[in-house]
């Protein structure tokens, strides 16, 4: 079919995952359907998919939930011309299953008092949802007694931990069939009890909420979990030994979340292909070239190439983590803003908890959040997995400019002090650059000791916080060779006739003084030429600044 017939006939139905809805209304539809054929062939009794948010969790377990659930009403055109229709050996599971499906993506709470009730109410209504299993005297009577109490809201909060098993027994006993169960976001309650000090007394309630229901329970025919994380913490699945995870990092199901290359070029016009794929694409998952489905269904629609997926919820935990860890003054920030990668230790065992002691689990997180990638992927000599991450496109990288600029702005005494600072570097004001960074060097030392393993890299992962702001205007770069060695900044405009900048940054030993610092970070800029690509790119004036840093203490000289 010719790409411009294609895009004319694919209309997305922007924000809508409920499956038959989506059928119904004609809307477009990239068939994931696959994703059934595989979930029923998998031998694993539980499945876990951790998938970054918008990625078409939720419209995948919909569509699970309609082709199993046990209805009267025949649901077969929902599947018609899709891959699932075609396969003899999944269409003898079709409507054959009792379906108990609980979301628990809108379970953000500020209590646990309060996600309790969350959580209660998505039972209460899988409980309404079969509550005619009350009639006809078919269950037995403890069984038909904790069903009614449910559903008048009686149970109590140790109680409601098995409510899930309860109603899996009750559809058993009435249907004689193994009962299919479908958690999506399963975490979302998670995240919040550590955003909000509740974490320890949600993940046991989950703990024993999962493994009630998942493990060991003879009514149970399959049970399907999504997530963003594969939450670990004091082995909340240790309980659950039929449990299979497949995260990012798994070859099976790589393409069921996700749009690949193939089914995003049937959608977008060829000749924007390249500007897309520069938005959007970037993750690997199992191997496989993964876009962002959320942003490509926007752009499909709209038309215009904007941060959809980043803008659709808040931030907070990551901007919470990047303050509580300083970020802005981390090598590791400092290379992934320069579009390098970074090499850490790989674990999808995410521990929300260590990432306030540990810098990998928190490199972990933002990987399986969707907020970096992954680009090589190996085992090191004893067998544990390391890999190479980066920012994955245009996109999540503006996520990372907003992150940075949020903490500057809140860490600077006042508004405007980062615009007097770029200023100051860009009209060669050494005495004005001095007194700025110092400013701001008092105000946000806290986050991380400068007089860590590499100071210098710390305060040069500040100086690229100050300047991220200014891409639209100038190539930001730290540590590029550039003449006869490598500069720790440099500011290269991208019109030329503007004012470029070079800035070579040390630290000052105890038996150093201030002059000589600055002496050495001069003779390096100079004996190397760090000067040579500004100047090649037409940058004009170029400002060459040597700086000596002390703890809080900065000393700035412009080379003349």
């Amino acid at each position: 079919m010719p790409s411009g017939e294609s895009v004319v006939k694919f209309i997305p139905a922007i924000g809508e995952s409920d499956f038959r809805k989506l059928r119904e209304l004609g809307a477009g539809y990239i068939d994931k359907t696959d994703f059934i054929r595989e979930v029923l062939s998998d031998m694993s009794a539980v499945l876990l998919f951790p998938r970054p948010r918008r990625f078409g969790k939720t419209l995948n377990v919909s569509a699970l939930g309609y082709f199993l659930r046990k209805s009267e009403e025949d649901l077969t055109h929902l599947f018609e011309g899709l891959n699932v229709a075609r396969d003899s050996k999944a269409m003898a599971h079709f409507q054959k299953y009792p379906t108990v499906f609980l979301t628990f993506k809108d379970v953000k709470a500020s209590s646990f008092a309060a996600a309790l009730t969350g959580i209660r109410e998505q039972i209460v209504e899988a409980y309404v949802e079969h509550r005619s299993l009350l009639d006809g005297g078919t269950l037995d009577p403890t069984t038909a007694r904790r069903f009614q109490r449910v559903l008048d809201g009686e149970v109590s909060a140790d109680e409601l931990q098995y409510s899930l098993k309860w109603l899996s027994k009750a559809l058993f006993e009435r249907h004689k069939k193994g009962v299919v169960i479908l958690i999506d976001e399963y975490d979302t309650p998670i995240q919040s009890g550590y955003l909000n000090g509740f974490f320890d007394e949600i993940v046991l309630f989950f703990r024993n909420f999962l493994s009630a229901a998942l493990k060991d329970n003879n009514a149970l025919f399959k049970g399907v979990l999504t997530g963003i994380l594969r939450v670990s913490k004091e082995n909340m699945f240790s309980g659950l030994n039929n449990i299979e995870v497949y995260s990012i990092l798994s070859p099976q199901y790589a393409t069921a979340f996700g749009f690949t290359e193939e089914e995003v070029a049937g959608i977008v016009d060829p000749d924007r292909l390249e500007e897309v794929r520069s938005w959007y694409n970037g993750y690997l998952f199992g191997g496989q070239v993964i876009y962002n489905p959320w942003s490509i269904l926007n752009y499909v629609k709209k038309g215009t190439l904007a941060p959809y997926w980043v803008n659709t919820s808040s931030n907070e935990l990551i901007e919470r983590l990047a303050t509580q860890h300083g970020m802005g003054l981390s090598a590791m920030s400092a290379a992934l803003l320069n579009g390098e990668t970074i090499d850490i230790p790989i674990d999808d065992n995410v521990v929300l908890r260590d990432i306030e002691r540990q810098p990998d689990a928190l490199w972990n997180f933002l990987l399986f959040s969707g907020y970096l990638k992954l680009v090589e992927l190996r085992s090191d000599d004893m067998g544990d997995m390391r890999g190479k991450l980066t920012i994955p496109n245009i996109e999540v990288r503006n996520v990372y400019r907003t992150m940075f600029r949020h903490w500057l702005e809140r860490a600077a005494p006042k508004p405007d002090m980062l615009d007097d600072l770029v200023q100051a570097l860009l009209n060669g004001n050494a005495p004005k650059v001095q007194k700025l960074v110092e400013r701001i060097l008092l105000t946000v030392i806290s986050f991380q000791d400068p007089a860590g393993k590499e100071p210098e890299k710390l305060y040069h992962g500040l100086v690229l916080g100050l300047l991220v702001y200014l891409e639209a205007h100038y190539e930001v770069r730290s540590n590029r060779e550039s003449g006869y060695g490598r500069a720790d900044v440099l500011m290269r405009p991208k019109t030329p006739g503007k004012p470029g900048v070079v800035m070579e940054l040390k630290v000052r030993d105890d038996d150093e003084t201030p002059e000589e610092v600055l002496a050495d970070a001069a003779k390096q800029i100079r004996d190397r030429r760090y000067a040579a690509e500004l100047e090649h790119a037409g940058a004009s004036p170029v400002r060459e600044y040597a700086m000596a840093f002390d703890g809080e203490q900065v000393w700035v000289k412009l080379l003349e």
